[in-house]
């Protein structure tokens, strides 16, 4: 698996992961939710430097530009609720993608820290040799994606794989060396330090699904 850290160099997008880390910021879930999508943008457009483009004559009022434009087919795919704010931002710039719709959540049969994952929606198009992008802005013990994948992974062979996180432990991104095939890209807008006793991302900034849409039962 290919992992590209997007902030390592000092950019808008470290402006935007710091607003939305912030305790006081986060009291404004418009702001919160906007700035995901801001993320969700600068991400798209750092992926997008990986993809196939192809050339292609412009006719413009005064003559001919030789130019280029993207080649590969694209599939947005988002882990609900958490990363429909993110989707967003990668649909502001890939515009002509086909979406889909995915749910991943950490059930608690014991009512105490142990969990599994249940995927339990699913709504996507055919990613058959397509270039499938799953977004997710948290990346914690990376159980989720990972079941996700496996769950769309059942018939059909994109041409490759995308991960598009804004937070990570180095926990799940281990996990997911291990679990995923090589194909794939992991994208991360910020490494963090690990996770806690509850398998949260620590320093993190919450729950990023309540955050953006309130808190749930």
């Amino acid at each position: 698996m290919q992992i590209h850290y997007i902030s390592e160099n000092n950019s808008i997008l470290n402006h935007f992961l710091a607003q939305i880390r912030d305790v006081n910021i986060q009291k404004d879930s418009m702001r919160f939710r906007k700035n995901i999508e801001r993320i969700g943008e600068i991400m798209a457009y750092e992926l997008s430097k990986n993809l196939e483009y192809k050339a292609v004559d412009v006719q413009t009022p005064l003559g001919i530009k030789h130019t280029t434009t993207i080649a590969d087919n694209v599939v947005l795919c988002s882990i609900l609720r958490a990363g429909l704010a993110l989707h967003t931002g990668f649909m502001n710039m890939f515009d002509n993608a086909e979406n889909g719709f995915v749910s991943a959540y950490r059930h608690h049969p014991n009512n105490d820290d142990y969990f599994e994952i249940l995927v339990e929606y699913q709504a996507a198009p055919s990613f058959e040799n397509k270039n499938l992008i799953l977004i997710d802005p948290m990346l914690a013990t990376g159980q989720s994606i990972v079941a996700v994948l496996n769950k769309l992974h059942l018939e059909q062979k994109p041409k490759e794989i995308h991960i598009a996180v804004v937070i990570a432990a180095p926990e799940g991104i281990a996990y997911l060396e291990e679990n995923l095939p090589n194909n794939c890209h992991l994208w991360v807008a910020a490494l963090d330090d690990k996770l806690n006793e509850k398998n949260y991302i620590i320093p993190g900034l919450g729950d990023a699904g309540d955050l953006a849409y309130g808190s749930k039962l």
